[in-house]
């Protein structure tokens, strides 16, 4: 494999590698917005489960105060009923007694209603704070992992291209050229293909013979006929070769 080729995947294989970290230190705020939003819906949650619960007990106190009201109005009554002088102004004084009577029912059967609902309420209120509390936490913990996520990520992608650079300054302009048409053709995926078996490893055409043998020799820069893909030829390495290259050990 010539050096010009070994560059080329090796800027291909950096090309790949800034595209993730940048996608991911660009998803890392968008992770964050996510959370947040959540930790709105449990505040949300508690604002309707706190408002639930003081409607609850302004109607009990209300509840309350008109039993207290009614109750002065009993007493004024029979008050009066001590002054009445005909036996329909007594009545009618007993009458109007006997009516707030009921309205005090009235208001003790509603106020043991909203005791029963208050229970419930202040459980529910109790439950999100605590939901709230726990989602804050983890909030904080996803957001200090992010922070430490992007420092990372921006550190390794500073290093990609720090090395990147280096490879492109020692490239052929030419070379480099094409590579950056191709690359932009295909969004970045892919630039270059492994051709060893005789085809293109991406598209998967067979390569004509004559072609092949060219990609083999090395002398030029091949790309497929197809894609327009650069091609490389990677030969097998022989395992007996291989055994036969190995030092013996004295």
């Amino acid at each position: 494999m010539s050096p010009d080729i070994k560059a080329i995947l090796r800027i291909q294989s950096l090309d790949q590698r800034g595209a993730d970290l940048e996608k991911e230190i660009a998803a890392l705020p968008k992770h964050i917005a996510q959370i947040e939003k959540a930790l709105d819906a449990h505040n949300r949650k508690l604002d309707v489960d706190k408002a639930a619960f003081a409607a609850n007990q302004r109607d009990r106190r209300k509840a309350e105060d008109d039993i207290k009201a009614q109750e002065q109005k009993i007493s004024k009554l029979r008050d009066q009923m001590l002054l009445a002088k005909t036996n329909e102004q007594y009545r009618a004084f007993q009458h109007e007694i006997e009516f707030c009577e009921k309205e005090i029912k009235k208001s003790e059967d509603r106020i043991l209603e909203l005791m029963g609902d208050s229970e419930a309420l202040d459980k529910n209120v109790k439950t999100a704070e605590a939901a709230l509390k726990e989602e804050k936490q983890h909030v904080e913990i996803e957001k200090d992992r992010a922070r430490t996520s992007t420092v990372t990520d921006q550190k390794f992608l500073a290093e990609v291209k720090e090395e990147r650079a280096v490879l492109v300054a020692a490239l052929d302009p030419k070379l480099l050229q094409q590579y950056e048409r191709i690359r932009k053709k295909w969004s970045g995926r892919a630039i270059i293909a492994d051709a060893t078996d005789g085809r293109c490893g991406s598209c998967q055409i067979s390569l004509r013979p004559q072609y092949f043998q060219d990609l083999k020799k090395a002398e030029r820069l091949i790309t497929c006929e197809s894609c327009g893909r650069i091609l490389y030829y990677n030969p097998p390495v022989s395992l007996e070769h291989e055994m036969h290259t190995v030092p013996t050990a004295l």
